[in-house]
C-alpha cells in the first residue's frame, strides 16, 4: 500500500500505549479495516523510573511483549504496510532492542512471516558525550543540575532519545518493520506522514494524541486502540471501540499530557505552536483538530542515562494506634537516632533511611498540601546501601526498634505495627537514580542513530 491514499490522507493506527500493555482483538480488526497506511506503538517511558535503563531489564513482560507482537506483525503483513516500534523494551537500549528484535524473530518464524526489518540503536557512548560536554554542547533540563565528568563516569550506560529522522530514512529505504531503540514518543507516529511531505504541525501534533493510544478518550485506555487521520491542514482522532468516544475536552487535555506549557509544545528540533489550534467535535465519537504549527528551531536530543546508588531493602507495615499515630513524626526520628547509634562506625552517607507513610503524605511527602492520619496508617520502611547486607541490616534495625518502640501513652507492649508478610523485610535488589538527563546539540538528527538492516526471520543485522 502507499504510504497515502487519493484522498490525500494518511491514516496512522495505534493499538496500545506500550507495547506488552495489550489491545482488544475486536477494536485491532476494526482499525485494521480502516485501511492504516501505518501501525505504530511506543514500547517505553521514562515513568518507570532510572532502573530498567541502568539493569538493562524490561519493565513490560516477555509473555505480554510475545502476544502484542504476534498480532501487531500479523495484521501489518495483512495489510503490507509498515510497524513502527519505538524504545524497545522500556528504556531503548542495546539489551532492550536486541530483547524484543529477538521475539520478533521468533515471531515471525512462528507464524511464517518474512519482512525487511531496520533495526535503529539509540546508545550513544560516553566518550561522545565527554566531548560534547566539554564542547559546551550539553544543557540541564530545568530543575536538573548541570552534567559533570564524575556523574557520566559512572554512568551505566546512555541513550539519546530520536527524533523522526531516522525513522523516515528507514521507511524511505523500504523498511516493512522499524524496530527503534530510545525514541521520542511522537516520531513514531509522525514519520509516515512526515516522509510523504505532510505539514510537521499537524503530524506530530496528531502523533502526541496517538502515542497513548486511546487514553485520549473517554473513558481512557492505555490498552485499547486509537485511529488519527492526517489531511493535508488538519487531523481527526477516533476510538476504535464503540464504548469509546473523543470529545474536544478529551483530546485538547491529552494534548497538555506531561505538559507545562500549554501553547508550547518542546521536541527534537523545534516546538509546536498550539495558539491557534481549534478542536472540533465532528461526530459523536471523533475529535477535528487544526491550527497545530510546528516552529523550527536548534536541535537538540535528550540524553538518558542512570547510575547505581546501592541496594533496596523495604518492610510493609501498618499502624493503627491512634497515640502511636499523633506522636508518629516524633518516634520516627527517635528511631532513625537509634539505629545511627547502632550502627556508630557508618556515616550519614553510608545508608539512607526514609519511612513513607501511606494514609497521610505517603504520595507527596512534604509536598502534601492537607496532610492528617485517618484511624490508620501504611508504613514503608526503605533502607538503601551500598551493600544488599547493609540495607538489610539497616531496614532491620528500623523494622524491630519501631516496633517496641516505647513512646507517652503507650498502653500496649506486644509491638506498634501489623506486618502482612512474612518475611517482614523484603529484598528490592539494585537501586539507580537518574545521572544523566540533559540535553545534547547535534548538527545532523541521524548521526547517532545509524539503521541496520535484518531479513526477518533469518539472519542477523547488517
Amino acid at each position: 500500500m502507499d504510504g497515502q491514499d487519493e484522498t490525500g490522507e494518511i491514516r496512522v493506527l495505534a493499538p496500545t500505549a506500550i507495547l506488552g500493555y495489550g489491545f482488544p482483538d475486536a477494536s485491532f480488526e476494526a482499525g485494521l479495516a480502516r485501511r492504516p497506511h501505518v501501525i505504530a506503538v511506543d514500547a517505553g517511558s521514562v515513568d518507570a523510573g532510572p532502573y530498567y535503563l541502568g539493569e538493562g531489564v524490561s519493565f513490560t513482560h516477555t509473555p505480554a511483549v510475545r502476544h502484542d507482537l504476534a498480532r501487531l506483525l500479523a495484521g501489518a503483513r495483512r495489510l503490507r504496510v509498515p510497524l513502527v516500534i519505538g524504545s524497545a523494551g522500556g528504556a531503548g537500549a542495546a539489551p532492550h532492542l536486541d530483547g524484543v528484535r529477538r521475539i520478533v524473530e521468533e515471531v515471525a518464524r512462528e507464524a511464517g512471516l518474512r519482512f525487511r526489518m531496520a533495526l535503529v540503536p539509540a546508545d550513544v557512548d560516553p566518550g561522545t558525550v565527554r566531548d560534547a560536554l566539554r564542547d559546551g554542547r550539553v544543557s540541564p533540563l530545568p530543575y536538573v543540575p548541570e552534567l559533570t565528568g564524575e556523574a557520566l563516569a559512572a554512568t551505566t550506560r546512555v541513550v539519546a532519545q530520536m527524533g523522526a529522522e531516522p525513522l523516515v530514512a528507514a521507511l524511505a529505504e523500504g523498511a516493512e518493520v522499524v524496530l527503534a531503540g530510545r525514541a521520542y514518543d511522537p516520531a513514531l507516529f509522525a514519520a509516515l506522514p512526515l516522509l510523504h511531505g505532510f505539514d510537521p504541525g499537524p503530524a506530530l501534533h496528531l502523533a502526541k494524541i496517538l502515542e497513548c493510544a486511546a487514553i485520549a478518550a473517554e473513558p481512557g485506555s492505555g490498552a485499547d486502540c486509537m485511529l488519527g487521520t492526517l489531511r493535508r491542514d488538519h487531523f481527526v482522532v477516533e476510538p476504535l471501540d464503540p464504548g469509546r468516544r473523543c470529545t474536544t475536552a478529551s483530546v485538547a487535555a491529552h494534548t497538555l499530557y506531561e505538559k507545562s506549557d500549554p501553547y508550547r509544545l518542546p521536541g527534537p528540533g523545534g516546538h509546536l505552536d498550539l495558539t491557534g489550534c481549534a478542536f472540533e467535535q465532528v461526530t459523536e465519537r471523533a475529535v477535528r483538530v487544526s491550527g497545530s504549527r510546528h516552529v523550527a528551531g536548534p536541535y537538540t536530543v535528550k540524553l538518558e542515562g542512570a547510575r547505581r546508588r546501592g541496594y533496596r531493602t523495604v518492610c510493609l507495615a501498618g499502624a493503627r494506634d491512634p497515640v502511636f499515630l499523633r506522636a508518629l513524626d516524633d518516634i520516627l526520628e527517635s528511631v532513625a537516632e537509634r539505629v545511627a547509634g547502632s550502627l556508630p562506625h557508618l556515616g550519614p552517607d553510608d545508608y539512607r533511611l526514609l519511612t513513607r507513610v501511606y494514609g497521610r503524605d505517603g504520595c507527596m511527602g512534604p509536598l502534601e498540601p492537607e496532610p492528617h492520619t485517618g484511624h490508620e496508617a501504611g508504613l514503608v520502611i526503605e533502607a538503601v546501601a551500598e551493600t544488599q547486607e547493609l540495607a538489610d541490616t539497616v531496614c532491620g534495625l528500623a523494622r524491630s526498634t519501631l516496633l517496641h518502640h516505647g513512646f507517652p501513652g503507650r498502653m500496649a507492649t506486644a509491638g506498634n505495627l501489623a506486618f502482612p508478610y512474612s518475611p517482614s523485610d523484603l529484598r528490592a535488589g539494585p537501586v539507580y537514580e537518574w545521572s544523566v538527563h540533559h540535553l545534547l546539540s547535534v548538527d545532523d538528527p541521524r548521526a547517532l542513530f545509524p539503521v541496520h538492516w535484518t531479513d526477518c526471520p533469518s539472519g542477523g543485522p547488517a
